[in-house]
């Protein structure tokens, strides 16, 4: 049996530390140990996010963030506008879809980065719609986006900048409250080393006025409950608090580490897989790449199966495919969170001997030769 390898943009691969922490015995949710372990992940989810904001513990998957963004913050017939640029992105439509909030979607060619000017003019066209949805990464497209401009733009409106981290925040620089973002939403499962199961939202002043203007057409997912027991270190309904120890000793992790370090550590990972990849010849398939992981197009005449499934059956290594209509035309490989340098050479070495073996034409240790000087400060990557 091979040893497994998770190269997936989530969920991503956890330390051996944290993994230990969900074998303990399971302790009280409402116990006094159990407070204080949310009192300490409390403070080390603010230095992640990067805010002194209120930020929300809840048991659900990053979509459950998301969805408690939306209906807390925009009352029902009210307007949002949608920075929709991959499926993730399409999300955010689908959930305002759902609680009769009428979105205004602005399209963004997927792989391509949201443009902060669009982002004006429809606030400049809308100028009554209550929030503004975007993506710091975009999962599906492997696509960065500039929200820290964008920030800035939504800053001077009174719209809230509510923002997608799930897959971005801990593996690309992001500073909510610098940046103005009023609503950020996280997942446990990526770049913050846990399993599935835990979301995190941040919410600033300008965002609680909005929430406390109307009352929200939802019972778990509402904020105001949790800002209520967050007051005391606790939850409105039982949590996933044996997840939430394993959070305490991630985050324990990133604070060792340091998060500028961390940054710094993915966007390394991140040029270096981009190097490799383009030396075999593939062509990114982002303008603009994320940190946290690679997609790169399929070759001509290959299928996505034949390679992702090979990765697996000869080296135990998990990538991903494309999604919606970008399925069977791009693959996706994770690296963030407990991925290091050399998981990205390794991972670039079995794609090469894969490809080799599916007769694609290349020359063998080209893209580990690349990623190493990335790696070593020989070579400058762009985008394309």
């Amino acid at each position: 049996m091979r040893k497994p390898r998770l190269m997936t943009p989530g969920p991503a691969p956890v330390p051996e530390d944290v993994l230990l922490e969900l074998a303990r015995p399971v302790i009280h949710h409402r116990s006094a140990e159990a407070k204080q372990v949310i009192t300490e992940v409390a403070a080390g989810l603010k230095e992640v996010l990067q805010t002194q904001n209120d930020v929300m513990i809840l048991t659900a998957s990053g979509t459950g963030a998301m969805e408690a963004a939306v209906v807390n913050t925009v009352p029902p017939g009210g307007k949002a506008i949608i920075l929709n640029a991959g499926h993730f992105a399409a999300r955010w439509g689908d959930i305002c879809k759902a609680y009769g909030i009428s979105a205004v979607m602005v399209d963004t060619e997927w792989g391509q980065p949201v443009d902060p000017a669009r982002v004006a003019e429809a606030l400049k066209q809308h100028p009554d719609a209550v929030a503004v949805f975007g993506t710091l990464s975009e999962t599906s497209t492997g696509t960065g986006h500039p929200v820290e401009a964008i920030g800035k733009v939504v800053a001077a409106t009174p719209a809230l900048f509510v923002v997608d981290g799930i897959s971005g925040v801990g593996a690309m620089e992001c500073r909510a409250d610098a940046w103005g973002i009023d609503v950020l939403c996280v997942g446990s499962q990526k770049a913050l080393m846990l399993p599935p199961g835990l979301a995190f939202v941040s919410v600033s002043p300008k965002a609680w006025a909005k929430i406390d203007a109307f009352d929200a057409h939802t019972f778990y997912f509402s904020l105001k409950a949790a800002r209520k027991k967050m007051k005391e270190f606790d939850t409105p309904f039982t949590p996933a608090h044996t997840l939430i120890l394993a959070l305490r000793a991630a985050l324990r992790r990133i604070k060792d580490e340091g998060m500028e370090n961390i940054w710094l550590r993915h966007k390394r990972m991140s040029e270096a897989c981009q190097a490799g990849v383009q030396a075999l010849g593939l062509e990114l398939f982002s303008a603009q790449p994320a940190e946290g992981l690679t997609a790169f197009r399929v070759p001509d005449g290959f299928k996505d199966t034949d390679i992702r499934n090979r990765l697996v059956d000869k080296f135990g290594i998990t990538t991903v495919g494309g999604q919606g209509k970008l399925k069977g035309q791009i693959i996706r490989i994770g690296h963030m969170g407990y991925t290091d340098e050399i998981d990205v050479v390794a991972g670039l070495a079995a794609l090469e001997m894969v490809l080799s073996d599916l007769g694609f034409e290349i020359e063998p240790g080209c893209a580990v030769t690349a990623a190493q000087q990335v790696l070593i400060g020989q070579k400058a990557v762009s985008p394309r």
